[in-house]
């Protein structure tokens, strides 16, 4: 359970999120569903757990993401990345530079075979340390080589930055995909503009 010294940082349906800031540590915590079968809720917050922790520790040489500490059933211990989260402060930034570096960052990312999930700028930190990109909560991660998940992937970006960052979605974009050079990256691109005609034709 969360410690009553421990800072919640955030609350969402399936984790708790908090700072200890006695060992600047980030604190995941995943919910207990009590609509659940308590073995059977149990075997699965381990095993998103353990799946979630196990896709950071793959990237920990590969592309910027907090150092894990400890693992167990339910919690996740890591680093805690003290910087401006991309959601609150992309236009402030130097933003053409940071969607240059992201664009190389989610290469890496996508040509490990890895979906983070949920690429929103809301899950990106520019850190005070480096001056990097951070990608943060792999929560709903996981490994594809399909070219329609690394589309979502990008496409979910694409939505996020045309919902919070109107004002430069549109160049932000550019300069991700300019500088976004996977395997298949035709291919990924081409998907896209077909999940974006599909989204129109729903409404």
């Amino acid at each position: 359970m969360v410690n009553t010294k421990q800072k919640i940082l955030f609350q969402g349906a399936e984790a708790i999120i908090s700072l200890d800031e006695t060992n600047n540590q980030i604190i995941k915590h995943r919910i207990k569903k009590n609509y659940r079968i308590k073995e059977i809720d149990e075997k699965l917050r381990f095993r998103r757990t353990k799946a979630e922790a196990k896709i950071i520790n793959k990237l920990q040489n590969i592309i910027n993401v907090p150092k894990i500490i400890k693992v167990d059933k339910e919690n996740i211990i890591m680093e805690y990345v003290a910087g401006k989260k991309l959601s609150d402060y992309l236009e402030e930034l130097d933003y053409k530079t940071i969607c240059k570096k992201l664009g190389q960052t989610l290469t890496k990312l996508h040509n490990e075979n890895i979906i983070h999930g949920d690429l929103t700028t809301s899950n990106m930190i520019l850190a005070n340390k480096d001056k990097q990109i951070y990608l943060i909560d792999f929560g709903l991660g996981f490994h594809s080589q399909k070219i329609e998940d690394k589309a979502v992937d990008l496409h979910l970006l694409k939505q996020a930055l045309d919902a919070k960052h109107y004002k430069i979605n549109e160049q932000a974009f550019k300069i991700i995909i300019d500088n976004y050079n996977p395997e298949k990256k035709k291919e990924i691109l081409q998907r896209i503009t077909a999940i974006e005609k599909r989204g129109r034709y729903r409404h």
